[in-house]
C-alpha cells in the first residue's frame, strides 16, 4: 500500500519539485514561498501546498515572469474568487514584454553578425571587432 506524502524537508521538496534546495530558501526569504512549520528540532516542514505553490512558482519562472510578477500572480491565485480577466491582463502584459525582449535580441543578432563579417579572423594586431566596441 502506498500513501501519499503530506510533508517533506526541503531536501525532499527540492527534488519534488525540480527546484533546488538554495533557491526554496530564496523564494522563502523573498515572500514567494509561505515559511513552514518547524519541528520541534527546528527544521523545516514542507507540506503539499508548498510543492503545488513551488512547482507554480517554478513554472512561471520558466515562462519568464519577475519575482514581482509572480507574486501577483500569486495573489490573485489565493482570492477566493479568482478574476480571469485580471490573469490575463498580467499574462498579456509580460507577453507584450517577451516581444520586446525578442524585437531587442534580433537588433542584437544583426549587430553582431554585421561585425563578425567585419572581421577576418586572421593574427593581425588589429581587430574591426574591437576598434568597433571601442567607438
Amino acid at each position: 500500500m502506498t500513501t501519499s506524502r503530506t510533508t517533506y524537508s526541503r531536501g525532499e521538496l527540492a527534488k519534488l519539485t525540480a527546484v533546488k534546495a538554495e533557491t526554496i530558501r530564496y523564494y522563502e526569504k523573498c515572500g514567494l514561498l509561505k515559511a513552514p512549520a518547524r519541528s520541534a528540532g527546528g527544521h523545516r516542514i514542507y507540506s503539499a501546498e508548498h510543492a503545488g505553490q513551488l512547482k507554480f512558482i517554478r513554472r512561471c519562472r520558466e515562462l519568464g515572469f519577475t519575482i514581482n510578477e509572480i507574486e501577483g500572480l500569486l495573489s490573485l491565485a489565493s482570492i477566493g474568487e479568482k478574476s480571469c480577466q485580471q490573469v490575463q491582463q498580467a499574462t498579456t502584459a509580460h507577453l507584450s514584454d517577451v516581444h520586446n525582449k525578442i524585437k531587442d535580441l534580433k537588433k542584437m543578432e544583426k549587430t553582431l553578425k554585421d561585425l563578425v563579417k567585419q572581421c577576418e579572423g586572421n593574427t593581425a594586431p588589429s581587430c574591426p571587432i574591437i576598434e568597433t566596441l571601442f567607438s
